[in-house]
């Protein structure tokens, strides 16, 4: 069964749809309003080989922050619905991703218990015209919305663009790891019993 999900979320600072399939290709059309979260989701959607349209209107006119942040909301929604009942699934996934002089750690867990934990720090308040503080309340709001437990650190690194996309891609590696399916595991991975 196709493990793809729609969802839209319209308040009075942000108009958003997203689709999402988590057995894709990587293809994506993303369009934010903001370039280089733009350039972010669509090396999300590249490198965790999922298919992802997001259309968002907001109200860039006061900054970035609603966009980046009801956006991460609507992915997070999309990615808790798209990967339904979690039978089968690895649940954990990890990526260590270099870029250059820069090395990022992610770790995920697909466990129904939202947490969220970052160890980074930007010395440039923009990338272009991404407000570098926009980093973690795009992380704390994917974590919280899809109940997943995400940590997220830089290990190395100077370069802002390379440690923002770095920790994109390695999230992407660690939720595409973490959502695959096991042969070995025919119910839940969970002693529970439920997730």
């Amino acid at each position: 069964m196709a493990r793809i999900a729609e969802v839209s979320r319209k308040t009075g600072e942000t108009d958003i749809k997203v689709k999402i399939n988590l057995d894709g290709s990587g293809k994506s059309n993303i369009d934010t309003g903001i370039g280089f979260f733009d350039h972010m989701l669509t090396a999300f959607a590249k490198h965790g080989f999922f298919d992802l349209d997001v259309k968002v209107v907001g109200d860039l006119n006061v900054d970035g922050h609603h966009t980046v942040e009801d956006t991460a909301i609507v992915i997070g929604n999309a990615i808790n619905q798209a990967v339904g009942d979690k039978k089968g699934i690895r649940r954990y996934g990890s990526m260590l991703l270099p870029m250059d002089e820069t090395l990022a750690m992610c770790a995920i867990d697909l466990c129904g218990r939202p947490y969220f934990v970052m160890d980074a720090e930007f010395t440039a308040p923009m990338i272009g015209d991404f407000d570098t503080q926009l980093v973690s309340e795009f992380f704390y709001s994917i974590s919280y919305a899809a109940m997943m437990n995400l940590h997220l650190r830089i290990v190395t690194g100077s370069n802002e663009h390379h440690k923002v996309e770095a920790m994109f891609k390695a999230f992407a590696k660690a939720l595409d790891e973490a959502t695959s399916f096991d042969p070995r595991i025919t119910d839940v991975l969970s002693t529970k019993g439920s997730l």
